[in-house]
């Protein structure tokens, strides 16, 4: 009886999640978007604090953007998916800016045997201007829109494969403080409007903000920028032994 109460409950969850996306429009306001920049900033700073771990500099700093979803929450019981949302920030490599945040929301569910609930955090580099203005439409699949696979870790990206190299769109997983590249073949990115409308205080599309630069970064966007800024510079070149 207690394993079939566990059981319901764990597919309560899980179908919950799939129908988060449904849910959330109603209840966004100012600080829950703030906090979302907040622990953006947190996660790429602690993920770039392990640079035999991290994502590669010299991918960042050639990247056209980057996407930092934390606590994507993956449950399941036999129909299982994993739903989440954060922050895009458009990249202009010439000059290492940074753009304010837009809202997103990242979805993908699966069938299949599985049991069990956990939180991970996904970091992902998108590394052309096709891929941005890709993401500019109501909804973008990864696998579908742009190629997507799991990208190299540690202090240079050559240690990646040929196929990783090749992507559009390069993806990387934290879960029990493990940091690796993960595939997210088939998830759907999503603007969040109301998010947007909530933090920025008037409506605002993601194009305006991420494209046009129709506002600026907010006070409360300057640690994640900050850090973007930090890690997007390329590490200087060790001079060679004569």
């Amino acid at each position: 009886m207690r394993r079939l109460t566990w059981a319901m409950g764990t597919l309560a969850m899980a179908m919950g999640l799939l129908l988060a996306p449904l849910a959330h429009a109603a209840d966004v306001d100012k600080a829950k978007a703030v906090d979302k920049v907040h622990v953006a900033a947190q996660v790429l700073k602690e993920i770039m604090d392990t640079p035999d771990k991290g994502i590669p500099r010299d991918l960042l700093s050639q990247a056209s953007a980057v996407a930092i979803f934390p606590d994507v929450i993956k449950a399941g019981f036999v129909i299982g998916g994993k739903y989440g949302r954060g922050v895009i920030i458009r990249h202009e490599p010439a000059t290492n800016r940074w753009s304010a945040p837009a809202f997103y929301s990242i979805g993908a569910g699966s069938v299949g045997w599985q049991i069990g609930a956990e939180s991970t955090d996904l970091v992902l580099v998108i590394r052309h201007q096709r891929g941005v203005e890709s993401l500019l439409k109501n909804e973008f699949t990864l696998g579908g829109d742009a190629s997507v696979a799991a990208g190299p870790v540690g202090r240079s990206a050559q240690a990646g494969t040929d196929v990783a190299l090749k992507s559009e769109v390069l993806s990387y997983s934290r879960s029990r403080g493990l940091f690796a590249g993960i595939s997210l073949e088939g998830a759907k990115i999503n603007p969040l409007n109301d998010y947007n409308r909530a933090y920025y205080g008037r409506k605002l599309t993601s194009r305006q903000i991420l494209l046009e630069h129709k506002v600026a970064p907010p006070a409360s966007a300057r640690t994640l920028i900050s850090e973007l800024e930090r890690y997007s510079r390329p590490l200087p070149k060790k001079k060679s032994k004569k």
